[in-house]
């Protein structure tokens, strides 16, 4: 039997991973590979916090859905006829059937293998020939509930029922971004999901890394936010989020050919707001990249110790999609962000084949990293506590 590799001394060892950036050093390799510790993560981080699932423009009318799944969990999420958004497990309470899957809009959910039927917030409402069988109670049966909690349109759910609240922790994060009034931002169709061969970590961090910036993104599409001009804040220990300033070389840069926005800025921002862009990370689940005409949002899942599933979605400014060129202009933007995702992409590929070599060391940081020592200072304690 091979032993575990979870001892006291491993996890004493992950106190280097949270030292200052000049003296700390990455998680170590087997962290992105080992089944065994993925399964650790579960506990440790997955099934304890909060984690985004959508927008709630998904769910702008009674009895529209959406499934999703966390760390193989699927779940249904919805507005029940009264208006009130639920989360819950899509899993039938008979023998096991998914009773929902995609989006669309019902007034409940019928289990396709034997029609038992569930309303919109997860009671059992009809279970065939089920007259006959002892100490059946239908009252008694329903999908099993998740915690669930908004934050700036985003919606949020969590195992742990006796889990804190979100928002308090998300304070100075939304602080930083109040200006882009995310709740009235209007969502640019529906996001689009891809499935990834690399650990949920990988991704994470290539999400808001400013050392990498102007290295593997060098050239037109990119240049204007040089990785010189990345800062990070120091924000309260206890803060559920974390953050990257970014100058850029002109106001209201954008990623597309011209380097400049194409679409309206949003209308509260500053000077300030405009001559930077704004990476702002809650992990383990949601990033945002915020230029002054758009938000990118990325809502990263866990589905295995070296795979991953990500939805990115966009978000404009109110009114920007009435204008008759929104779509070639949106275009620009979206031809060049798929270039440069493309990037990212092959280089998180290829960063998991080396995080299973027996040469992957733990390495060092850049100042220009910061953002990866708050992700470490996030996970590290969750690691340690369980």
């Amino acid at each position: 039997m091979v032993s575990s590799r979870l001892t006291d001394a491993f996890f004493k060892d992950l106190d280097t991973s949270i030292l200052p950036i000049e003296d700390a050093e990455t998680l170590p390799p087997f962290c992105y590979t080992d089944e065994e510790f993925y399964n650790f993560e579960k506990e440790a981080v997955f099934n304890h916090e909060w984690i985004c699932v959508g927008r709630e423009s998904q769910l702008s009318e009674p009895g529209a859905y959406f499934t999703t799944s966390i760390i193989g969990e699927p779940l249904i999420i919805s507005r029940d006829l009264k208006g009130e958004l639920r989360a819950m497990s899509a899993v039938c309470q008979h023998r096991a059937m998914l009773v929902a899957e995609g989006h669309g809009n019902a007034r409940g959910f019928v289990c396709p293998y034997h029609h038992w039927t569930y309303s919109l917030d997860g009671a059992l409402t009809n279970g065939p020939a089920m007259d006959k069988t002892c100490d059946f109670k239908k009252s008694e049966v329903r999908l099993p509930a998740l915690k669930l909690e908004t934050w700036l349109g985003f919606i949020f759910v969590n195992f742990d029922l006796e889990a804190p609240p979100l928002a308090p922790k998300l304070k100075y994060v939304a602080d930083a971004v109040e200006r882009y009034d995310f709740v009235n931002a209007e969502e640019v169709g529906r996001p689009m999901t891809s499935e990834f061969p690399w650990n949920w970590k990988v991704m994470f961090e290539n999400n808001n890394d400013g050392y990498h910036a102007n290295r593997l993104h060098q050239g037109p599409l990119h240049d204007f936010i040089p990785s010189a001009k990345a800062s990070f804040p120091e924000l309260p220990d206890d803060t559920g989020g974390y953050l990257r300033y970014n100058g850029t070389l002109h106001p209201d840069a954008s990623f597309n050919a011209t380097q400049k926005a194409v679409l309206p800025v949003f209308p509260n921002l500053t000077d300030e707001d405009r001559n930077q862009v704004i990476f702002a990370n809650i992990p383990p689940s949601l990033s945002l990249v915020l230029t002054s005409e758009m938000i990118i949002y990325l809502i990263v899942r866990a589905t295995g110790p070296e795979t991953n599933e990500m939805d990115v979605g966009e978000l404009v400014a109110p009114g920007a999609q009435d204008d008759p060129s929104f779509e070639h202009r949106l275009e620009l933007i979206n031809s060049a962000a798929g270039k440069i995702m493309a990037q990212d992409q092959h280089v998180d590929e290829l960063v998991q084949l080396g995080l299973r070599s027996r040469f992957a060391v733990r390495g060092r940081y850049s100042w220009q990293e910061g953002a990866q020592i708050d992700l470490n200072k996030w996970l590290v304690p969750r690691y340690q506590s369980s």
